[in-house]
């Protein structure tokens, strides 16, 4: 928000559980003219660098956050300021500037709440408005409600979110409803039955997308559109060299090169990311449920089911977004969506194209739901 001609440039919130980001170098010089949705500086959080885009437009007229910095969320980054507000007032304005406490406003609810279904204790989240039909975020294999933390807070501006872990994955029970994809939609039915959601917009990532539609198909007037993103069951090829690697890798040399294979950039994964999924797969029954869910389905280096190609003439919007560079699940499989699907390819981007890719992303859903 700007004060006497002067917009602040802050570190931004990126997940539920962000606190702080280090500065890893800007993008522009002072003096640059900066539009909306510029990439600014890049910020490097315990889970994934990504750029800061700026919120206004303007002129770049101070760079206060130095490269090499940790700064807290809300800490003041630069300053965006017109030619005729003079030096001395923005000296003052940066002299002044605190950064907002934590907890303050939003950040005074749980970053996360527990509800038991079938015995099972499942971690989720919910943000957002408390009036309309709420998007439900499903990760893929392996993955968490983490796996969403450039997208949760940004849809959340306008309309309610729900993310949760799901069985034996993220903070909830290492345990599973069952290896099929049926035995995982059903639950997650279970889990919206538990929240009281009868409805919702799912949009779900790799093995989340094949749950996701599996969930439209069996219980239809539970799900009010879809978006698949990078997802199983459009089609049976998958890496299963990158599967095998994830759940045999016991150390960080063996897990790195098998997580870059997510990102169209390596360079964007965290030694933090890496210890905290080596903290996950040693966990008591993990080992053993990711080979189940492997072994269910991948079986043969393969898909087991396609339920999205299921999907044609079944009423659901679908909107189907894929990392061009995918080396998990072949970016060509978006191209086998039902007919009257929105499909759209993001250059630049792999596996994980909602963090790559998290402004683009973002606008494709915050469109899909404008249209439903």
């Amino acid at each position: 928000m700007a004060t006497a001609g002067i917009t602040p440039i802050v570190m931004p919130k990126w997940g539920l559980e962000m606190r702080e980001g280090t500065i890893a170098g800007w993008l522009v010089d002072e003096g640059t003219r900066i539009e909306v949705g510029q990439p600014i500086l890049d910020v490097e959080t315990d889970k994934i660098s990504n750029a800061v885009e700026a919120p206004d437009p303007g002129l770049l007229r101070r760079r206060v956050a130095k490269e090499g910095e940790t700064l807290p969320v809300k800490a003041l980054l630069g300053v965006l300021a017109e030619p005729d507000v003079s030096d001395a007032d923005i000296d003052a304005y940066i002299a002044a500037y605190e950064v907002p406490a934590a907890g303050e406003g939003e950040d005074e609810a749980p970053a996360f709440t527990w509800t038991t279904v079938d015995g099972i204790k499942v971690r989720h989240a919910r943000r957002g408005p408390e009036t309309g039909t709420p998007v439900l975020f499903i990760h893929g294999f392996g993955g968490d409600l983490g796996n969403w933390l450039f997208n949760l807070d940004a849809i959340a501006e306008g309309a309610p979110v729900i993310a949760l872990d799901l069985p034996g994955h993220g903070q909830s029970d290492p345990r599973l409803p069952g290896a099929t994809l049926a035995d995982l939609a059903g639950f997650v039915a279970k889990f919206l039955d538990a929240i009281e959601v009868p409805r919702v917009h799912a949009v779900g990532h790799s093995m989340g997308g094949a749950i996701a539609a599996r969930l439209a198909l069996d219980q239809p007037s539970r799900v009010a559109s879809l978006v698949l993103v990078n997802s199983a069951g459009l089609g049976g090829e998958i890496n299963a060299a990158y599967i095998e690697g994830f759940v045999g890798a016991t150390s960080r040399r063996e897990l790195k090169p098998v997580v870059e294979q997510l990102f169209a950039d390596p360079s964007l994964v965290t030694r933090q990311l890496i210890d905290e999924l080596l903290k996950y797969k040693r966990l008591d029954g993990v080992p053993e449920l990711l080979q189940a869910l492997s072994a269910s389905l991948f079986a043969g280096g393969r898909q087991a089911e396609q339920p999205a190609l299921a999907l044609e003439g079944s009423g659901v919007p679908l909107t189907v977004v894929w990392g061009e560079a995918d080396q998990v699940i072949p970016a060509a499989h978006a191209r086998q969506a039902p007919p009257g699907a929105k499909v759209k390819v993001l250059p630049g981007a792999g596996h994980m194209s909602m963090m790559e890719k998290a402004s683009d992303f973002n606008a494709l859903l915050r469109g899909h739901l404008a249209e439903c």
